[in-house]
Order: structure tokens, then sequence, then C-alpha cells
């Protein structure tokens, strides 16, 4: 099956420079709807689901082939090639920030930018490197994804968003996680927070921002800092936005920084 079927891939805008956005855990390319429309006017915009979340096709899922990013890296690469994109102005939120850096790594002619919003190239501290979690924090988290996906989700969901003052955002996340595919889900996360990209970083080559929201219980502020001092040449900017979602609960402020980027 093509890519753009598989993943259910949808194309926007008026605009020629294709901008392609890519959601965060659990979620789907309606995450987006807040930000997309103030690029229509001037962009392409290209939307798509990671496979096992939002519509699109299950049948499709390789446990073997989705046992790191890098499967999923591939999946953007093959909506690029299919729709012959170039120039791609890549736009990733959380874990598909790392997603959007192995693409980049591996075809950096095809991308003319990146911008990361919230990524973690490792939630684990090692060394010097803080990336919010000791290990036995995120083995104690995935152990309760795993005895109670449904609970885990209604749980971690506010907290992951991080705006208690905006509930119904909390309530969506929520929503959007306990109606993805629980076994496609359940291995998304242990290979999402599992990872660990640091060394992937220093290999992108395409002009970067980063955007860092100035509280994020999932990416503290040292995680953007180290990014952006990992990726040559990166721009950092840290909203004043908090939770690990401002496309959801700062759109207004997240379009004014991609904008001043572009």
């Amino acid at each position: 099956m093509d890519a753009v079927k598989r993943n259910n891939v949808k194309v926007i805008g008026k605009g020629e420079k294709p901008m392609l956005f890519a959601h965060g855990y659990g979620c789907d390319q309606n995450m987006w709807r807040f930000i997309t429309p103030a690029f229509e006017e001037d962009y392409k915009i290209v939307l798509f689901d990671h496979i096992g979340f939002g519509s699109s096709d299950i049948s499709e899922y390789n446990k073997e082939r989705y046992a790191s990013l890098h499967g999923y890296a591939e999946d953007v690469l093959k909506i690029c090639h299919e729709l012959e994109l170039q120039d791609v102005v890549f736009v990733g939120h959380s874990v598909s920030a790392m997603i959007g850096v192995l693409a980049a790594t591996k075809e950096p002619e095809r991308f003319s930018k990146l911008i990361l919003v919230s990524p973690s190239p490792s939630f684990i501290n090692e060394g010097d490197y803080i990336g919010g979690f000791n290990r036995e924090d995120i083995e104690g988290l995935l152990s309760s994804l795993d005895s109670d996906y449904l609970g885990w989700s209604n749980t971690i969901a506010p907290v992951i968003m991080g705006n208690p003052d905006k509930p119904e955002l909390g309530q969506e996340l929520a929503q959007s996680f306990c109606s993805s595919n629980e076994e496609v889900a359940r291995d998304f996360a242990h290979v999402t927070f599992l990872s660990d990209h640091k060394k992937d970083l220093a290999k992108v080559k395409v002009p970067t921002l980063i955007l860092q929201c100035s509280e994020d219980a999932i990416a503290p502020l040292t995680v953007g800092e180290y990014t952006s001092k990992s990726i040559a040449g990166s721009q950092l900017v840290v909203l004043e936005a908090t939770g690990h979602c401002p496309n959801l609960s700062a759109p207004e402020e997240t379009i004014a920084a991609i904008k001043s980027f572009l």
C-alpha cells in the first residue's frame, strides 16, 4: 500500500512550498488544527497520521518495522517521495521532532527547515544530561501503561498537557490516547520513552528551530538547551506557554515563533 493512503495523508493550502506536520505520541493530525490555518495561504500543508493512530491503516502495522523511530522516519520520507516534496519545512511535535531529525539526517537535501516543538532526544537522565526522568521512573511509567492503558491514559494526559486551567485540553488528549490502537500505543510508548537519539542531533545540517515551553513536565528546559547546543546553528525559543503541547494550549504564540523563524 502507498504511504499516502496508509498514513491518511491530507494536503491543503494554496502555496507551493511544502510544510509537513507530524503529530506527537497518542495523537493524530487533528492536533495541528489551531496551527495550520495560519500557513495555508502561503504553504502546501501536508498532514498525516502515524500508523496505529487517527485514521491510518492499522493493518499495515509491523512490530519489527516500528521497533525504533527509524521506521517512523522512513514513513515520513516515503510520504515525501510519493508526493514529490522538496525543500520541505518539517514541523514535528514531541517524539515526532526526533522522527524529523532522523529523516533529515538521512535525506538532508529534501528538507529546508526543521521546526521541533517540545523535542526530547532522550527522556532518561544520563551523566550530565538531564532528560527529566530516572530510568526507574520510566520503567514504572511503562509498567503502569502495560497493566492498565486506559487508566494510565486518563492519569498521564493532564500531566502532559500541563494546563490545569484548561481541563478540556487534558480531556481531549486522554480521549486521543484512549481511541488509539492499544497494542500500537503500548509499543510506541516503549519506543518513545526508551529511545536515545542524543548522538543524532549533531548530524543535523538543516536550519532548525526548537520551541521549548517555559514549564514542561515531560521535557524540561534543560532538554531544549541541550538539543539547541547539539544542533549547530539552531535557534532556541522558550515560549511563555506551559505544558508539553503548545500547539493546543498556546497556538498564537507558537504560530508567531514559527513565522518569525520562517
